[in-house]
């Protein structure tokens, strides 16, 4: 297991590498052009030859990337081009927000797609077919679709919850989780879809075992065949998928924050994507991989753990 536990992490941090270098290469590789957003269009030749070399873009992309691995590996992420702010800094004050929506996001994920997906392959029937067709409804539609109608819905025609903003949890508790309900229900229903449909298809196909009519021939109550036995054969694809979602809330929340207002890392990647705030874009990079990382090595030796064949494998 210990082996198992290396290679994972090894290949978290590779994949971490070889993403960020990517990225370097391609939003460093026109360092005048940088330097002519920063200073302006109007900027002269030689203004923006000063601000190439005041820039350090003048070296290698190589070279440049070097430097900023050396600068991260002592936690200093630079500065934002246009503000001069450390990044480190401005991902202090933004990650808290992310964090709360994709977190919450991937725990309601798990509890409601596990209850429905077990529900609907368990009982069949109309019931199936029903929350199959909410399923791909809610699959199909753009979460950002379901935010404006969430918004529509409870913050304007039923004012129950705020349409935009954030509060901390240090100032008002109360006022943190209302402020979560609507970004988290955007994000989640096209999640708990996906999620509770590949479920759905894991146990039935689990429940067709002969293991499965063993265990009932002995006289084992289903819910126990259920919840100790078919949950953790099926939990493979389940687990798969969530680190799929995983990924498709990172970028999601992109769009969630932006239509909520939230002052979290995906308004701060996307402002500073369209500024070509490149030191700042280099910052939300890293966390995002940094975020699904994590998450896929942690579901990776969870599906480990449940099943020995994958160490294997």
């Amino acid at each position: 297991m210990l082996r198992y536990v290396v290679r994972q992490v090894l290949a978290g941090i590779l994949l971490t590498f070889a993403v960020t270098a990517i990225t370097f290469a391609l939003v460093f590789r026109d360092g005048p052009g940088i330097a002519r957003r920063v200073l302006g269009q109007n900027a002269t030749p030689a203004q923006v030859h000063a601000k190439v070399v005041e820039l350090g873009l003048d070296r290698s992309v190589m070279e440049q990337y070097a430097q900023w691995l050396g600068h991260l590996f002592h936690g200093d992420l630079g500065s934002s081009f246009f503000t001069g702010e450390p990044v480190s800094e401005m991902l202090q004050t933004r990650i808290p927000v992310t964090l709360a929506v994709v977190l919450l996001a991937l725990l309601f994920t798990v509890v409601l797609s596990v209850l429905i997906g077990v529900t609907a392959a368990v009982r069949g029937g109309a019931l199936d077919r029903f929350l199959q067709v909410v399923g791909v409804i809610g699959a199909a539609v753009p979460n950002f679709v379901v935010a404006i109608v969430l918004v529509l819905t409870f913050a304007i025609a039923l004012p129950w919850l705020p349409a935009t903003g954030y509060v901390s949890p240090d100032v008002d508790p109360v006022g943190w989780a209302r402020s979560l309900v609507l970004p988290v229900a955007a994000v989640l229903i096209g999640s708990v879809a996906g999620a509770a449909q590949q479920l759905r298809g894991a146990v039935i196909d689990t429940l067709s075992q002969d293991f499965v009519r063993t265990l009932r021939s002995r006289g084992i109550s289903e819910r126990a065949i259920i919840f100790r036995h078919v949950l953790r054969s099926a939990a493979g694809p389940g687990l798969t998928i969530l680190s799929l979602q995983t990924i498709a809330l990172m970028g999601g929340v992109v769009i969630i924050e932006r239509v909520f207002a939230m002052p979290g890392m995906g308004l701060l990647a996307n402002s500073s994507a369209l500024q070509g705030d490149v030191p700042v874009v280099m910052g939300s990079v890293l966390f995002t991989i940094v975020v699904v990382v994590v998450v896929n090595i942690a579901v990776d030796l969870l599906a480990g753990w449940l099943n020995p064949k994958a160490r294997l494998s």
